[in-house]
Order: structure tokens, then sequence, then C-alpha cells
């Protein structure tokens, strides 16, 4: 068997098939952590729950119901709120966490971010457009 052609057969294999999205990528991971802890933890349930978070993961993995796992994503993804960008790529949020300050509008309690290490800034809020300073 040439070393391209186990590629070639997975790919086809994949073809229209989910794929791993946030959710599995998320589930995995968070086997890999409670196989880790029961090295140390010594409890029976801890491998249980840890095979069936890779089970699941491999069934999402491999579904061909794009729709329902796509909805079931987003549904994860919203639940997550703030967190998100944690979960989906934790060395891009602690560059933006490191890089700029997120500060709430005192009118509309909108988000904005400014840059940190500037001093004093002028911020204008994009939805209401009120002014307010912001020291960052």
């Amino acid at each position: 068997m040439a070393s391209g052609d186990w590629q070639r057969r997975l790919g086809e294999w994949l073809q229209g098939r989910q794929g791993p999205d946030d959710l599995a990528v998320f589930s995995t991971n968070l086997a890999i952590v409670i196989v880790i802890v029961n090295l140390f933890a010594r409890v029976s349930w801890l491998g249980w729950v840890a095979l069936v978070l890779i089970a699941y993961s491999m069934f999402r993995i491999q579904s061909k119901n794009l729709g329902r796992r796509a909805r079931e994503n987003e549904a994860f993804l919203k639940a997550l709120g703030p967190t998100r960008p944690w979960v989906q790529n934790p060395r891009a949020a602690w560059t933006e966490l490191r890089t700029y300050k997120h500060v709430k509008c005192s009118s509309c309690k909108q988000r904005v971010r400014v840059p940190r290490g500037k001093g004093k800034l002028r911020v204008t809020c994009p939805r209401c457009k009120a002014k307010f300073e912001v020291r960052s």
C-alpha cells in the first residue's frame, strides 16, 4: 500500500461527513484532561466518563447529519458565552487579553475594545455614538 493511499481512502470515507467541530474537539480535550486526572485520582468511573466523551466525539466526527450537528455546535458555542474565544483559540484569546482592554459604554453597555498602554483615551461608542474617556 502506497503511503498516500490510506490518506486518499480516508478522505473518500470522510466525504459528506461532519468532521471535527468545536464541540467534538472540546469533548476530546475534556476526555484527555479527565484521563490525566484519573492517573492520580484512580477513580474507576472517571475512565468511563472519558471513554463516553471520546465515543461522543467520534460519533460527531463521523456523522452525516450535517444540519443537526451544526445546530448542536452553534448551541454549544452560544452557551459558552464570553468564554467562547478561550475554547476556540486559547492562544489568540491570550494575545487579545494582553493587547486590548474591553470596556463597557456608560450609556448602552456595549463592549468596546481599546488598545492597552495608550494612557487616557476618548472613545466613541459604535452603537450609540456616546463619547467617554477610558484609561488604558
